[in-house]
């Protein structure tokens, strides 16, 4: 007997039972549909939570002073290292790998005035390229240029935050804030930042400014931090070896010695951002696998109904010499054509709900953000098909196995005189 023929018994099969088949096929379909959701959300959420933290930076790492822990040079242990302003300088010219590099020096508990509005906030001291290592984004006015910090000049950068609180809506470029009784010309804005991981304070709540203007506050010799971009994400563990080279030539410890300089890498952190996004992942793919189980059992369900109501004829098809194979491959064939009638609508219906949804509110509340940067955009990626139809594939194939095993079984007299 061909495929062909056995095709021809089985979508004959289904068109006789056509309302079960329908309700089947619909059953199924609801559950790949259900799945395919359920993955976008985890893939769109995965997505939001990566672009959240990366917004401190996309690949930053902090450089800052602390204790040696070994001896070196004759210098003993336990001696504070402080960065200096040369430092800076120095290690962007020794280190090809720093692609971009600042220093940075804080001022925190500072006084903002503007006609008659007040708010305390945080000033950070900083060189033109911090803009790049750090994803800061200006929507009004421009950034910090190189003129600014050689001639000292009193600009600032205000966070969105601080901008909204200063100045509500109102244009805010060209106008002067008052910083602890200091007038400075606001320069920029900074679009809202949505960032889940920070050092110190949030950057919509601080104020930049040159880093040589930040003698009208304090001594800018020694920074708090160097903060600085690797060329590459590969090249990130060498570039940190040798600025710690560096500073121990400069400073005078060994270059082994991880305590006298902290180094600090913030993608050591998304190991744990991309942990909680795979969790969230499984959960949601553990619940689409249930739904599609669920019309799995449906399935398995409608398929023993069908082999009871064609007890006799399958008898008679065994008794005129039918193989058992024949009938296990008819029987398979069904349930085969009712999963890919069922995959082929529910996915369908996957997209086009996926497309209706778009996006789903997540850290926008939290951050007062309505510009959907911080929601989670639900998106079909050839992933979600691929899995969804694979597991589509394992619960049809279950499904459809085991009535099939039966009806292949049935002793053919017993089944002739089946009532």
């Amino acid at each position: 007997m061909t495929w062909r023929f056995i095709f021809t018994e089985a979508w004959a099969a289904l068109r006789f039972h056509r309302q079960r088949t329908m309700f089947t096929t619909l059953s199924l379909a609801w559950g790949v549909t259900c799945f395919v959701i359920l993955i976008s959300y985890g893939k769109g959420f995965e997505q939001a939570l990566v672009k959240a933290f990366q917004a401190v930076g996309q690949d930053l790492v902090l450089t800052m002073g602390g204790q040696t822990s070994e001896q070196a040079g004759g210098m003993r242990t336990g001696r504070r290292v402080r960065l200096e302003l040369s430092d800076a300088a120095a290690v962007k010219e020794a280190v090809p790998l720093v692609e971009n590099l600042s220093p940075e020096i804080m001022r925190n508990g500072v006084k903002a005035q503007y006609r008659g509005r007040e708010k305390e906030v945080s000033i950070r001291a900083v060189w033109p390229e911090y803009d790049i290592v750090r994803n800061i984004k200006i929507t009004d006015g421009r950034w910090l240029n190189e003129d600014d910090r050689q001639h000292q000049y009193r600009v600032a950068i205000l966070g969105a935050k601080v901008a909204t609180e200063l100045f509500g809506g109102a244009p805010a470029v060209n106008e002067d804030v008052i910083l602890n009784g200091i007038h400075f010309t606001v320069i920029g804005v900074m679009d809202n930042k949505l960032q889940i991981a920070n050092y110190n304070r949030s950057d919509n709540q601080c104020i930049f400014i040159p880093y040589d203007s930040f003698n009208v506050f304090g001594d800018t010799k020694y920074p708090w931090f160097l903060v600085w971009k690797p060329a590459t994400p590969d090249s990130r563990e060498r570039a940190i070896k040798m600025v710690r080279a560096k500073l121990a030539e400069i400073h005078r410890f060994s270059p082994t010695d991880e305590k006298a300089v902290e180094i600090l890498a913030f993608s050591k952190f998304m190991s744990i951002v991309t942990g909680m996004s795979l969790a969230v992942q499984l959960l949601l793919g553990f619940v689409g696998a249930l739904t599609l189980a669920i019309g799995g059992v449906g399935l398995a369900n409608i398929m023993l109904a069908s082999v009871i109501d064609r007890t006799r004829e399958i008898g008679m098809i065994k008794a005129l010499g039918g193989l058992r194979s024949m009938v296990l491959k008819q029987f398979l064939v069904e349930a085969c054509l009712i999963v890919a009638a069922g995959g082929a609508l529910g996915i369908s219906l996957g997209i086009i709900a996926t497309k209706v949804i778009g996006s789903m509110p997540f850290l926008g509340p939290a951050f007062k953000d309505t510009t959907g940067a911080g929601d989670i955009y639900l998106h079909i990626s050839g992933s979600s098909i691929l899995i969804s139809t694979g597991v589509l594939l394992v619960v049809g194939l279950i499904a459809g196995l085991v009535p099939a095993i039966k009806a292949s079984k049935l002793d053919p007299i017993e089944a002739l005189h089946y009532e």
